[in-house]
């Protein structure tokens, strides 16, 4: 008698029905093939090869070389239908260089396509740009001139020793979904970047009005009129050289209107604690480099905020202290060994006041005795300082919203939506991991941050689907320890995800999910996996759509392998096959 032992084998499976699931619903993988079709002897297409790499940053960022390796790691067989020796480095590379010349068109394609398919109000949007510092020569003659370049430019990182790119978002209010993404020159000016980005959107919105929202450098002359012309209305924080302190120093505080606005972080503080914000109005003239220009006129909100006061505060007392250390070492050492003549005194004197940004209220006054020995005096102008105490925390939103659209508080809640570009940018550079970036090419780099822009969409689009399923609360437990209620972060959500795990058991046997925590089964309920057709949601459906604590560990059978769209000529296969089973269990 013949005994067959079936070895078992275990895969981690994590988010990648979750991934493959939005990839599908935005027909991710439709759009590239359509845009860029590939031979049809080929194993497996662009747009296939794309939608695994969106799913590997989303779950495991891995360099190109290694994302074969990661394959076999993870269900990416199973979920996807493509094997693990179909993506090593050289495919990857051609997937890549096929979608360079289309990045536009692939994604303001699935932009649109998320916006239809998942319903986002694309009203408010908001605008801006993050840099990420490279390590390499990156030779300019080396660099493909139709494709972005890396440059040296202004990084937010302060890294002036490296090259750059840049990337600029498009998030909507609703749900912080980038809906629209752009590879931009290391050295591209923020500002000469907004036109093209409202047309573009104009494009995707259709005949929808919306109202754009950015940092500063959204106002210049040549900006606003075309904002004005093509009836884009907007809000953005008036630049600093357009901003005078004298302005801000007539104010009267007691005669701006409170606002209705709590921030976040202050919301379970006591009343007394939180930030407040006044508000006032008046109106700002933009004129035009050239005197026949026209003059464009704009709504300018005058706002006060406590916690902007506090914090400028805080900077200018640290400045003063650190100032009057380094001034009273000096005073001390005029005429000494190191500070003998009254040039070398000056000299310092230059260093400190650029360094801790004192010129305004810094007052000194060097000296000499018979014997020619320097000897400073100084002090800080208290006139001055009273100045700068009373413009502390104001600054200026300008608007086209009308008064009939928008009242002085509406604009500052809108305005205050900027925070979500941010946070989006923390999860292209954290989570999404961004950087470090391991090609040479600049077109494989454009179009593999195209890529990772493609996941931090989907990445958006788990998180906000999670939270409406949530309700209006938008809270859950299980997510910390502790067991409180709090709102799930697409983070979190990809994290508790990643203790999910394919166990295949054999050829014949159906694999089953391992779900070990109750957790990870209420966030694909709340995910609709029991109602999509994804590889994983067909088999969630014998299980039910509550569950206690007493069901945070156990199995649920899994879906068979979707059927193989990669082998050219062989038909699709209906189960795991023999040759797949037998190579996992060896």
């Amino acid at each position: 008698m013949e005994c067959v032992v079936s070895a078992v084998v275990e895969k981690r499976l994590g988010a990648l029905p979750v991934a493959a699931d939005v990839s599908r619903r935005l027909d991710m993988a439709g759009i590239v093939d359509r845009l860029c079709p590939g031979r049809e002897i080929a194993h497996v297409t662009h747009g296939q090869v794309i939608e695994v790499l969106v799913a590997n940053r989303l779950t495991a960022p891995a360099p190109l070389w290694r994302v074969d390796d990661w394959a076999r790691e993870w269900a990416v067989e199973e979920v996807f239908g493509i094997e693990a020796e179909l993506l090593d480095d050289d495919r990857l590379g051609r997937a890549l260089d096929a979608i360079a010349p289309h990045l536009q068109e692939i994604t303001d394609s699935i932009g649109a396509r998320a916006i239809g398919e998942f319903g986002i109000d694309v009203a408010t949007m908001h605008w801006d740009m993050t840099s990420m510092s490279l390590h390499g020569a990156y030779p300019a003659d080396d660099q493909d001139e139709e494709y972005p370049q890396v440059k040296h430019g202004h990084p937010k990182d302060r890294r002036f020793d490296l090259k750059q790119i840049q990337t600029g978002l498009a998030v909507s209010a609703d749900g912080a979904i980038p809906v629209l993404s752009r590879v931009l020159d290391g050295s591209a000016a923020e500002v000469s970047q907004i036109t093209g980005t409202m047309n573009n959107l104009r494009t995707m919105a259709g005949p929808k009005d919306f109202l754009l929202v950015g940092d500063s450098k959204l106002v210049s002359y040549g900006n606003v009129g075309a904002l004005i012309a093509a009836g884009v209305d907007f809000i953005a924080p008036a630049p600093a050289s357009k901003a005078d302190d004298t302005v801000y120093a007539a104010l009267d505080l007691e005669e701006a209107a409170v606002v209705d606005y709590v921030p976040v972080p202050d919301e379970n503080l006591p009343a007394e604690k939180r930030e407040t914000y006044r508000v006032l109005e008046d109106v700002h003239v933009l004129s035009g480099p050239r005197k026949r220009d026209p003059r464009h006129t704009v709504r300018r909100i005058l706002v006060h905020s406590t916690g902007n006061a506090r914090g400028q505060a805080r900077a200018r007392e640290k400045r003063l202290a650190k100032a009057r250390e380094e001034l009273d070492k000096l005073q001390r050492g005029a005429g000494g060994r190191y500070y003998n003549t009254a040039a070398k005194v000056a000299a310092r004197i230059g260093v400190i006041t650029k360094t801790r940004r004192v010129a305004s209220c810094l007052r000194t006054e060097i000296t000499a005795d018979d014997a020619g020995r320097p000897a400073l005096a100084w002090h800080f102008a208290e006139e001055v300082l009273r100045a700068e105490e009373q413009v502390d925390g104001w600054y200026a939103l300008l608007t086209t919203l009308t008064s009939e659209q928008a009242s002085p508080a509406e604009v500052l809640r809108r305005y205050k939506g900027q925070g979500a570009v941010e946070r989006r940018y923390s999860d292209f550079k954290g989570p999404l991991a961004v950087t470090p970036i391991f090609v040479q090419d600049n077109k494989r780099l454009a179009a593999l941050i195209t890529v990772i822009c493609l996941a931090l969409l989907l990445f958006c689009l788990i998180e906000r689907q999670v939270r409406r399923s949530l309700g209006p609360g938008q809270k859950m437990r299980g997510l910390y320890p502790g067991n409180q209620m709090i709102r799930p972060t697409g983070r979190m959500i990809l994290y508790h995800l990643s203790g999910l795990r394919l166990r295949v058991s054999g050829a014949t046997d159906p694999p089953t999910v391992v779900i070990s925590r109750g957790v990870q089964l209420h966030l694909l309920d709340l995910l609709g996996l029991e109602t999509h057709t994804s590889p994983l949601a067909r088999d969630l459906n014998g299980l039910p759509a509550k569950y206690g604590a007493s069901r945070a560990s156990g199995t649920a059978p899994a879906r068979p392998r979707p059927p193989c769209r990669c082998a050219a000529g062989s038909g699709p296969a209906t189960g795991v096959s023999t040759r797949h089973g037998s190579r996992a269990a060896s």
